[in-house]
């Protein structure tokens, strides 16, 4: 199976209107928050629907350096899953997300609704969920697609991988809020390809002089 996009070179710097952050005069700012573009081919025979999640596995597994001005979060540091989209239950007759189609207008205090979402398809949980746990300005579910948005002082350049996933079942075994370690479990058995585009993304002024 193939998975390309219009949207960014596949392993290249994601522009920043996809992203939920981006550089600004005085620090980083709010960006557009748009979902990017992919379509796919060669889906293998037997695929009854799809999958597809954004996570980066570069996120910081402790947050004491994150965001500090004086000190960067060092690139030894252990890291861990961020969940950036969550989304099953894709038709097998689907060849194309459009770009914007999911979010588009920066990101959505509390978080845009779900699960439901277009063509009969599913929004999980992604990890802003948690990450806006204790503001009570931003608390909420955040189902659906929210982009990029490291910390601007982190020493790594963060990489984020979208996988489609087909898969030989017309639904997953997922309920309600589920989040996207749940539906990585869920669809293991059911994997019948999948296929993953990456690119980068940074607020970190030394990988953007």
């Amino acid at each position: 199976m193939k998975l390309t996009s219009t949207s960014w070179k596949n392993g290249a710097f994601i522009p920043t209107r996809y992203a939920a952050g981006k550089p600004g005069a005085e620090g980083p700012t709010m960006s557009d928050n748009v979902n990017p573009q992919f379509a796919w081919s060669e889906v293998p025979a037997g695929t009854q629907s799809f999958a597809l999640i954004c996570h980066d596995g570069d996120v910081p597994s402790k947050g004491d350096d994150v965001n500090k001005p004086d000190r960067e979060v060092p690139s030894d540091l252990p890291r861990t899953d961020f969940f950036h989209w969550v989304l099953t239950d894709l038709p097998a007759s689907l060849r194309e997300i459009r770009e914007g189609e999911f979010s588009s207008g920066g990101l959505t205090p509390k978080g845009k609704p779900g699960p439901a979402t277009l063509h009969g398809a599913r929004h999980g949980l992604n990890d802003y969920t948690g990450w806006f746990a204790g503001d009570p300005a931003m608390a909420g579910q955040y189902f659906g697609y929210d982009g990029c948005f490291p910390p601007f002082n982190d020493a790594l350049l963060h990489q984020y991988v979208f996988t489609l996933y087909a898969l030989s079942v017309p639904k997953v075994a997922v309920e309600g809020a589920f989040t996207g370690a749940q539906l990585r479990e869920a669809i293991a058995p059911h994997v019948l390809a999948r296929a993953s585009y990456v690119g980068l993304y940074t607020l970190n002024k030394k990988f953007l002089a």
